[in-house]
């Protein structure tokens, strides 16, 4: 079985929670956002080490975490970078050498399962790169000038992704340094490997799996967290 490693982003601020707000550490059924997170890759099967990407000045909160639910993976941290993509650079520099493929998790996303896990894993052994997604069901317009609808979409042709986004180590680092050279802004990591020309396959998530971006997610998240993730 090849190594895996997982790359939990964990550095940013979540300014659109309001000001002053650190959203991970929001507590959400019982415990913090981020300590759901870490706990579906601590137990995940396929998973053999994490490096969760924080803010140093974080890293008390983060060792309290750890003693706190008893996680029994190893795990280290990297500094979070000026931007997303410099962020994940500096994860997966701090895998384990023997590290084959590379699992990056948003740390805001904690409903993320076993199943999704392992289905990302095994897509990115095959073809080099996943990523997570579920089919739109809403009816999309593309937007034209003072927002009036320009076109119609075609839903069937269109994926919300979300992670985890899972690679190859040899492939996100080639995509990664394509980005960082061109010093283009990437929120999404699968982006950067439309830059080298890397096939990225679309891995269907049978069950929710949002990510906590504004107060009015919280509830939401309440509910699938107290109902319990099908791990």
């Amino acid at each position: 079985m090849s190594f895996v490693s997982a790359v939990i982003v964990a550095a940013g601020k979540g300014t659109r929670m309001g000001p002053g707000i650190d959203k991970l550490f929001l507590e959400v059924a019982g415990r913090p956002i981020i300590a759901h997170t870490w706990a579906a890759f601590d137990s995940a099967p396929d998973v053999n080490h994490i490096v969760l990407v924080i803010r140093p000045d974080l890293q008390a909160e983060f060792d309290k975490l750890a003693k706190q639910y008893g996680y029994k993976k190893p795990f280290t941290y990297a500094a979070g970078g000026a931007e997303r993509q410099n962020s994940v650079w500096n994860g997966i520099a701090s895998v384990p050498p023997q590290t084959e493929i590379i699992a990056i998790q948003d740390g805001a996303r904690p409903c993320t399962t076993h199943k999704i896990i392992s289905d990302c894993i095994a897509a990115a052994r095959e073809v080099g790169a996943s990523v997570a997604a579920q089919r739109v069901t809403d009816t999309l317009k593309e937007v034209g000038e003072n927002n009036l609808i320009g076109r119609h979409l075609d839903r069937s042709k269109v994926w919300a992704v979300q992670t985890p986004q899972v690679f190859r180590n040899e492939v996100i680092k080639r995509a990664l340094e394509e980005a960082l050279k061109r010093n283009i802004v990437i929120t999404d990591d699968t982006a950067a490997c439309e830059f080298i020309g890397q096939p990225v396959k679309l891995v269907e998530s049978a069950t929710p799996n949002p990510k906590a971006t504004s107060p009015a997610d919280l509830p939401y998240l309440e509910v699938l967290l107290k109902v319990g993730p099908s791990r």
